[in-house]
């Protein structure tokens, strides 16, 4: 037996060494590299609170995302410090394709606002579409005095720093409008930063603070109950689901646009098969007219693109709201 123990050493070492490639090729393809991608659910961080413009969007996709992908896709919200939270989280997951960010325009203003961050938006992320595009809405409590966006300009100019308005927190694209509201109009109102836009919702709705800026999702359907008063929107052209509400520049405010965007990202060095996956499925799902539907009827726009469209959008946009927080002075320690 001992005089053929070389030789069956030998003989195990080279089977052994002939079937890694193949054991290799085969976990790539079940894993976040190969076609068989995704082989177990995907966990979408949202890092807002349920019932705000970001947790509507992504929950109007979800189903849709499932079963485009054949896997489960899980919403896992994670609110607080204007969406610096579930975006740390996300920054510090795994990149192997199964934990997604689903995000808003926020991604790129805070950079331009926070002193110090714990992660990168360029260095720590991937982008993969950008979901929806859709404006800001500057709503009042529904016994607020002003009707329109000259009355509440007299009335802050009348009591400076009376008034109030509500965000889903510090770097929301609803800040970074609510301040270059005052600049533009020369008015003093306070910011009162809330940790989503349910929350902050509910507030304006009873009468907690009287003014909000808020994506539309998170307000449509209490404008239209009546719970809410809209007031302007903050893009150069008027929303599809409230056509009847004024831009902030119908108003008479020159020189105003804050434009809203949902898009996906996922940790830096993802595997490109990964996220050429998820783009193909976002690009299609958002093209589905009862998604378009649903997307419309919350004031927003299917987009899709690719993941390079993205970058480009995240790149300028950190050299623009950089620029306007010097101008307005926007800065949160």
């Amino acid at each position: 037996m001992n005089r053929f123990a070389p030789w069956l050493r030998t003989a195990v070492l080279t089977a052994a060494a002939l079937a890694a490639p193949f054991a290799t090729q085969a976990q790539g393809s079940s894993g976040s590299n190969g076609p068989d991608y995704p082989t177990k659910p995907i966990k979408l961080i949202v890092p807002y609170p349920p019932g705000g413009g970001t947790d509507v969007i992504a929950r109007i996709v979800q189903e849709r995302f499932q079963a485009q992908l054949g896997q489960p896709v899980v919403i896992d919200n994670r609110g607080g410090a204007a969406g610096s939270i579930g975006t740390e989280l996300a920054a510090k997951s795994a990149a192997d394709g199964y934990t997604v960010l689903f995000t808003l325009s926020s991604h790129t203003i805070n950079p331009a606002i926070y002193a110090k961050l714990p992660f990168d938006t360029q260095r720590d992320f991937e982008p993969v579409a950008m979901v929806a595009s859709l404006p800001q809405i500057l709503v009042a409590n529904a016994s607020f005095p002003a009707n329109n966006v000259a009355e509440l300009v007299a009335m802050a100019k009348a009591k400076p720093g009376s008034l109030s308005y509500a965000t889903v927190g510090n770097g929301s694209p609803g800040h970074l409008a609510g301040e270059l509201f005052k600049l533009r109009t020369g008015t003093e109102l306070t910011h009162v930063p809330y940790r989503g836009g349910g929350p902050a919702v509910t507030d304006v709705m009873g009468g907690q603070v009287p003014l909000l800026w808020v994506s539309i999702p998170a307000a449509a359907q209490f404008v239209k109950a009546g719970k809410l008063k809209a007031l302007a929107v903050s893009t150069t052209k008027r929303s599809a689901a409230f056509p009847d509400v004024p831009t902030m520049q119908e108003a008479g405010i020159a020189d105003f646009e804050v434009d809203s965007w949902y898009a996906m990202f996922v940790p830096t060095k993802t595997p490109k098969a990964a996220i050429e996956k998820l783009n193909r499925v976002v690009n299609t799902v958002v093209r589905e007219p009862e998604i378009r539907d649903k997307l419309l009827a919350q004031g927003s726009e299917g987009v899709g693109g690719t993941p390079e469209q993205l970058g480009k959008v995240v790149s300028t946009e950190l050299v623009r709201w950089n620029k306007l927080a010097k101008e307005a002075n926007i800065r949160v320690d």
